[in-house]
């Protein structure tokens, strides 16, 4: 893809700007922009801790004069408050668990900025994600430490057909090393961490600001109510620490969120082996590897962000995307995203919308057989 016009989304990181240079040295037209994504920049994060700051600004606008290209600020704070910051909210109070760098990618990075860039004339949007692109479909990195190809999964063929991610092929110390021989002052920058727009990393107080104290219950599974709580988005399944469970369990073991009602604001909680699970339902399924499958498909599923991967049988199910793992998984959250591999290649992705555990040898043939 060499000479094309390439608009670099430049983070203020090293990756973002060692991307661009890439994209330089590939003989494409390069111009940088970097995404101001909050109305007050001093609200979000400072220092290593985001991507969002006045001072991210800066480094970026330092890493193109280094490179030599041209740079502007393009203001998305609106439209980032309106689709992922209120996405965030909405979907903790409706008792999910939301991944917003994965949003940002789909609705920000190749939604608005994608779609400005190819109506100035652009033919493709350059990041620093760590991701390879070959013959259209995604693939993992070569670092599996940084790889990103989980949160980028929810782009469509179309999306990637105008994406460039330069980095992908490279462990993230040699492009380090390469930032530092560029003379880019980034080269030592800390990776950002946690939600960029969460400025001091709480989580809970974030939500409890948006949306107040909501009290209810928190039980054990025969319905015991064992204390409660001021809101349900404080918590995921999964969760161990924080309960505020005053009575211990009967067998002295660590208790687990194991569910969130949001309608009455219950969470439930319990042993560890009771977060297993082996069905998965998943919603907007999007497929970039492969057709839709007409048939089961046996693969390989990623739930969360660096999270372990599980051999599964996949199939769809009235648009839904349906799972049966083959080994029960443990923790896995309503709203977080099930990415489907072959290997290192994405075939797709799927918002989760339910689980459940099959014992039954009848339902797990009946599952086996859709």
């Amino acid at each position: 893809m060499g000479g094309l016009k390439v608009l670099a989304a430049m983070s203020g990181g090293v990756d973002s700007a060692t991307a661009a240079a890439r994209a330089v040295d590939a003989g494409h037209e390069v111009t940088g922009v970097h995404l101001a994504l909050s109305a007050n920049p001093k609200s979000y994060r400072t220092g290593a801790r985001g991507c969002c700051t006045l001072e991210d600004a800066r480094d970026a606008r330092r890493a193109a004069d280094v490179i030599g290209i041209p740079f502007y600020v393009w203001d998305m704070a609106e439209r980032f408050h309106r689709d992922v910051v209120e996405d965030f909210v909405a979907e903790y109070s409706a008792g999910r668990t939301p991944n917003p760098c994965l949003r940002c990618n789909e609705k920000i990075k190749f939604a608005a900025v994608l779609d400005r860039a190819l109506a100035l004339g652009f033919d493709a949007v350059c990041t620093g994600h760590y991701a390879r692109i070959e013959d259209g479909v995604l693939h993992r990195a070569v670092d599996p430490g940084k790889d990103q190809s989980y949160v980028l999964a929810v782009l469509t063929s179309e999306q990637l057909s105008h994406a460039l991610f330069p980095l992908g092929d490279t462990p993230k110390a040699q492009v380090r090393a390469e930032a530092s021989r560029r003379g880019l002052a980034v080269a030592d920058k800390p990776d950002s961490h946690d939600v960029c727009f969460i400025a001091d990393g709480d989580t809970k107080a974030f939500l409890a600001r948006h949306l107040g104290q909501a009290p209810g219950p928190i039980i054990d599974q025969s319905g015991t109510v064992l204390g409660e709580h001021e809101g349900a988005y404080a918590f995921t399944v999964g969760q161990r620490r924080g309960l505020h469970v005053g009575t211990p369990a009967a067998d002295g073991r660590p208790r687990y969120v194991l569910d969130i009602e949001p309608v009455t604001r219950t969470v439930t909680v319990g042993p560890a082996e009771d977060l297993d699970i082996t069905e998965i339902t998943a919603t907007r399924p999007v497929w970039t590897g492969c057709p839709p499958p007409a048939e089961p498909l046996d693969c390989l599923v990623q739930l969360r962000a660096h999270g372990e991967i599980h051999p599964c049988t996949a199939w769809l199910d009235e648009g839904n995307l349906r799972l049966r793992l083959h080994h029960p998984a443990r923790g896995i959250a309503k709203g977080q995203a099930a990415v489907l591999y072959d290997g290192h290649t994405v075939l797709g992705s799927a918002t989760i919308s339910g689980t459940s555990t099959v014992t039954s040898s009848a339902a797990w043939s009946k599952i086996a057989s859709p």
